[in-house]
């Protein structure tokens, strides 16, 4: 008999360039069948063959307090029995902005956006504006989005200009766009010695996922905030993907340092297409209708999506959530690397907050250099022996994972008895 899975994903691929609409779902990584996902409860989907995995994704990163909360759903339904969609100014929106504003200080103001790659590229956009510079910094494996002046990998020498990673980038949008490696302190300092006062901004990942799970050093985050400050240079968070998910109030109040812009995505929606940029005041003024900055959309602040991610935001902040969140995927990482240690295989993890990362290398790395060192065809094994057990993690050796609240000890453990088996396969 025919998996349902591959009948869908030939389907796909008539109407669809490579049968997905974001092309880490496409499986290429790992090789295999991608699965189509009817339905998901708590930590749990189930495919179109109705397998049900643990899901370790969690529509990477938006599902913290687990699929279809019982809160969310409600608060979703309400909010379209009322209208869909209205481009006109909402309570839901304001509401929306408070509490952003309230969680994360460093935010006196903010503009709601549709996805995470509006936010960054808006927020760039009113770096340069604001400053009147266009030379920006980012640093080499953290993904800020698709749009062109991001999409760039390193130049041939330090202080040289990326070079574009997609076709359809000209060079010209990335001839200003100067990539660093992460965690490195000291060409950060050449740089700014070098083209300081040509720099708009800096964009960073604070806690880096789409090379893996990578934290920062502590020296790292406070050297690019001290030269930001020294040179009148923006210093942008992109906590789309860590906002929210390594404690409440993101990665600046893990490692106390405050951006200027900050970019939120993912859990602000629970699920729902949402995502954020804010910052100072004295910033966020230069935004039209107040300011030259031009930014619009269409469907921002839609009040379906405001209602999943005011309803999540409120869950996140129930006692003990960030505690329990951090336990159980500090549970999940050690376990596995207690088991891989027992099958003689090598192998890492690490994790902070609801984020966790997985390593088939000696150590865990710092940078996307190191990163790139780690076993990719064990971890390719790896997957699709859990795959086959009813785990699903990230297809991909470069994505960092995601634990929910509804992750408990059962659902934890089960994963381990997957990992056991499949790591003394891959011994």
């Amino acid at each position: 008999m025919t998996d349902r899975n591959d009948i869908l994903f030939q389907r796909a691929q008539k109407t669809t360039p490579g049968g997905v609409n974001s092309p880490v779902r496409a499986f290429r990584s790992v090789g295999g069948t991608p699965r189509f996902i009817t339905r998901a409860e708590g930590p749990y989907f189930w495919d179109a063959e109705d397998r049900r995995y643990i899901d370790y994704i969690g529509s990477w990163g938006p599902a913290i307090v687990g699929h279809t909360h019982p809160v969310v759903v409600k608060a979703v339904q309400d909010a379209a029995a009322r209208g869909l969609s209205f481009g006109a100014p909402t309570e839901g929106e304001i509401e929306m902005a408070e509490e952003i504003c309230r969680l994360v200080p460093s935010i006196e103001q903010v503009r709601l956006v549709s996805s995470g790659t509006e936010a960054t590229m808006s927020a760039l956009r009113l770096a340069r504006g604001a400053t009147g510079r266009d030379k920006i910094v980012k640093f080499e494996g953290c993904y800020h989005g698709h749009a062109d002046s991001l999409l760039v990998k390193a130049g041939s020498g330090l202080l040289t200009f990326g070079n574009p990673t997609s076709a359809g980038v000209p060079e010209d949008f990335t001839k200003h766009t100067l990539v660093l490696d992460y965690n490195n302190t000291q060409q950060l300092e050449d740089a700014f010695k070098a083209m300081g006062h040509e720099i708009a901004c800096v964009i960073v990942e604070p806690v880096a996922g789409n090379m893996n799970l990578i934290k920062p050093t502590q020296e790292f985050l406070q050297t690019m905030r001290r030269l930001c400050t020294e040179h009148g240079s923006v210093l942008i968070f992109d906590e789309v993907m860590c906002g929210f998910r390594v404690g409440l109030g993101g990665a600046q109040a893990l490692y106390g340092i405050q951006a200027d812009i900050t970019a939120l995505g993912k859990v602000i929606g629970g699920g729902l297409p949402v995502a954020a940029f804010g910052g100072r005041a004295d910033l966020m003024k230069h935004m039209a209708p107040l300011g030259g900055v031009y930014q619009a959309g269409t469907l921002s602040g839609n009040p379906v999506a405001v209602a999943a991610g005011l309803s999540t935001l409120k869950l996140i902040q129930q006692p003990g959530f960030y505690e329990n969140l951090t336990a159980q995927t500090s549970k999940l990482v050690q376990g596995l690397s207690a088991a891989a240690k027992a099958a003689g295989v090598t192998f890492c993890a690490d994790s902070q907050g609801g984020m966790f990362g997985l390593y088939f290398a000696d150590s865990v790395p710092g940078s996307y250099g190191a990163v790139m060192q780690s076993d990719k065809e064990k971890f390719n094994r790896f997957f699709h022996l859990m795959l086959d057990a009813g785990v699903y993690l990230a297809p991909s050796a470069f994505e960092a994972g995601f634990v929910s609240a509804q992750h408990d000890d059962a659902v934890i453990e089960a994963t381990l008895v997957a990992a056991r088996g499949a790591f003394a396969q891959l011994a």
